[in-house]
């Protein structure tokens, strides 16, 4: 089936989904790092849902699709988030304990997680790709650097972790030959190991995971599954995703400190001269870009 395409005057070209082709993202695994996956189990509302939620109409609550853009860029822009909690996305995640630890630190969301004192757990475990063994970075404290560590080093580091997985799994295995609980053998296995959950969580909460998981200074690892989860987003909801593109991934927020360093640069700024060249920066943001100048200006 054919994309429905549509064009606005002032604003980006966005390609529409039909219900169907949405439909048929439902289930499709995207491979991510060595063992995992992100799949799209359900979803619920799409663009104009949220259109219709802030206009608290009834039936579609639609206007025209260039109304329905302009009121989304403006709630984004705004921070006017509860009509983007109208949606909701669940997903199934395959990823390292290690990864889903730091990824529960969003707690807006549903998870169910794989128990591993039902089940067995698997013998997957994450191994970094060799390019991704590195030093530790001397500003980020809290992460690595883009300096690899020499290939020599890099390959005994690798089989090293490799051949600790395998023993701590068989250990695990021994142990349950032993009769131990499983909750109990699981202990001693390490961070890298596998485990899947259903995550459910509605679109706001979700593009504040993206904005601080797709961030350079977020883990490698879980950027990887951000960027996956951003492909389905961008799908199934191209105007919201443009908008919070536009206005929080893609944006940076200033000091009052910074912005007293900046105000020099503001001084001669006339709106004025500016070109209306760009698409979507509408005749509102033109206003609001007018008088964040002039607050800077008022700096002391």
């Amino acid at each position: 089936m054919k994309n429905n395409k549509f064009k606005i005057t002032k604003y980006l070209r966005y390609d529409i989904m039909s219900l169907e082709e949405k439909h048929n993202l439902i289930g499709k695994e995207i491979k991510c790092l060595d063992h995992g996956f992100v799949r799209l189990v359900d979803f619920m509302g799409d663009d104009s849902s949220i259109v219709q939620s802030a206009r608290v109409s009834y039936g579609k609550g639609t206007k025209s699709v260039r109304e329905d853009t302009t009121l989304i860029r403006y709630l984004m822009r705004h921070q006017h988030t509860s009509p983007f909690e109208m949606v909701e996305l669940k997903f199934h995640i395959r990823l390292p304990i290690f990864v889903a630890r730091q990824w529960v630190r969003h707690r807006t969301a549903n998870i169910n997680e794989y128990s591993g004192r039902y089940s067995e757990m698997t013998d997957d475990f994450y191994v970094p790709e060799q390019s991704q063994i590195r030093t530790q970075d001397e500003v980020n404290k809290q992460g690595r650097s883009d300096k690899q560590i020499d290939d020599s080093i890099a390959k005994d580091i690798l089989d090293s972790m490799e051949q600790h997985q395998k023993q701590s799994y068989n250990e695990y295995l021994g142990y349950l030959d032993k009769g131990l609980a499983r909750e109990i053998a699981r202990i001693n296995l390490p961070l890298s190991s596998y485990t899947e959950w259903y995550w459910k969580i509605d679109l706001h909460n979700l593009f504040r995971f993206l904005k601080l998981r797709m961030d350079w200074h977020a883990q490698y690892e879980i950027r990887v599954y951000a960027e996956a989860i951003a492909g389905i987003v961008r799908e199934l909801y191209p105007i919201s995703y443009q908008a919070f593109s536009d206005y929080i991934l893609n944006s940076v927020t200033f000091s009052y400190a910074e912005l007293s360093k900046l105000k020099e640069l503001f001084k001669n700024v006339k709106i004025e001269d500016l070109e209306d060249t760009d698409p979507n920066f509408s005749k509102f943001e033109k206003i609001e870009l007018q008088k964040k100048i002039e607050f800077i200006n008022k700096i002391d």
